[in-house]
């Protein structure tokens, strides 16, 4: 029997069918529809942030973001998924790699302060939360308002987690966040950026919509990243369960950490967030014993996946690099588990066994 590595939330058809029949008694199918403008209050409520908008994908949330906030010169990380790169240099953005905190594998402040000394004319840092695990955004929040710069946070890991027991989402000028189907949320497809200021937001809004207002008038150019009504469908009813998802997700990561400690290293966690439990990564010795772990794993029917690998900055070879070595480590021995709302702690236990049983006959 396979244990999946990752296993999308399933839509109830009864509550889903409820939704579907409103769209098709309504006949508005796009273009912020009812059922658009309810699951937008109703994840600004549940997330506790403001000026929430749906777009039709993660990527498009960080282009649009990156557009609305004038990004010229950035500094991202080479450890993320290939979007948080590929989005900039899409938009035809200047886009060099700082390295990775050694212990969070998120953005490090200090590097980044070291490439600004470098570089003086960024603009505009890009972190990850990876895996969902916060980047120190106080020091991040110092850095921007010492050196006059705008903050964007790919949060696609993120839904749901708190800094300080606010929405990690509340930091930086912009937060996006992924609804893809692999997500702890999702609408199949989807995602939302998450504006510090109002008029970011309204601006936003426009330019998702091909550049039009509300009456119709085009005074900008835009792009069409709208989020369809049958997709919030998928969202509201999805929604509806969320807190059980995000609960039953957080205990088996917590789990994980406990049966896998001294066995395995893991990223250091924020301090002072919650998790969840989007994501299971496990830092292996080496190169070899990582590479060795995910075969035998596989072969035994346990998915697992090498993310982030490689590191970006060796995919995207013609970007400035600032002092690269530990995202190199990272991408070489971190390997993440099956982690999904479906798992049980038995299947955490036969993982755990697995392993042990694996790197007792690799020694």
């Amino acid at each position: 029997m396979t244990i999946e590595l990752n296993k999308p939330l399933v839509p109830d058809l009864s509550k889903l069918n409820y939704y579907l029949k409103k769209v098709n008694n309504s006949g508005w199918y796009t273009n912020f529809g009812p059922l658009h403008q309810l699951l937008t209050e109703r994840l600004e409520d549940y997330l506790g942030v403001d000026n929430l908008l749906l777009v039709s994908n993660g990527t498009l949330a960080l282009q649009v973001a990156y557009k609305v906030l004038d990004v010229k010169k950035a500094i991202t990380t080479p450890f993320s998924f290939i979007a948080t790169t590929s989005s900039l240099l899409w938009q035809g953005i200047e886009t060099s790699f700082s390295d990775v905190d050694t212990n969070t594998y998120n953005l490090c402040p200090d590097k980044v302060l070291e490439a600004l000394e470098q570089y003086p004319t960024i603009d505009t840092l890009v972190p990850t939360h990876v895996y969902g695990n916060p980047c120190d955004v106080m020091s991040f929040d110092n850095i921007a308002k010492k050196h006059g710069l705008k903050v964007i946070y790919d949060a696609a890991h993120a839904f749901g987690v708190n800094v300080d027991s606010q929405s990690v989402l509340n930091f930086g000028d912009a937060s996006t966040l992924s609804f893809h189907a692999t997500k702890v949320f999702h609408t199949v497809e989807g995602g939302a950026i998450i504006f510090k200021e109002k008029e970011d937001f309204e601006r936003a809004k426009r330019l998702i919509n091909f550049g039009s207002n509300e009456q119709g008038d085009c005074n900008e150019v835009g792009i069409n990243a709208k989020l369809n009504e049958y997709q919030c469908a998928v969202g509201l009813t999805l929604l509806d369960d969320i807190e059980k998802v995000v609960q039953h997700r957080s205990s088996l990561f917590k789990y994980y950490r406990k049966a896998l400690k001294g066995i395995v290293e893991f990223p250091d966690w924020h301090a002072t967030a919650s998790h969840n439990g989007a994501y299971m990564p496990i830092k292996l010795k080496c190169c070899m014993q990582r590479n060795m772990l995910e075969e035998a794993l596989k072969a035994n029917g346990i998915q697992c996946r090498k993310y982030f690998s490689p590191s970006l900055d060796t995919v995207f070879t013609k970007q400035m690099v600032f002092s690269n070595f530990n995202s190199h480590d990272a991408a070489r021995t971190i390997l993440c588990l099956p982690l999904h709302f479906y798992m049980s702690f038995s299947d955490i236990d036969n993982i755990k066994k697995k392993i042990i049983f694996i790197l007792g006959n690799s020694i």
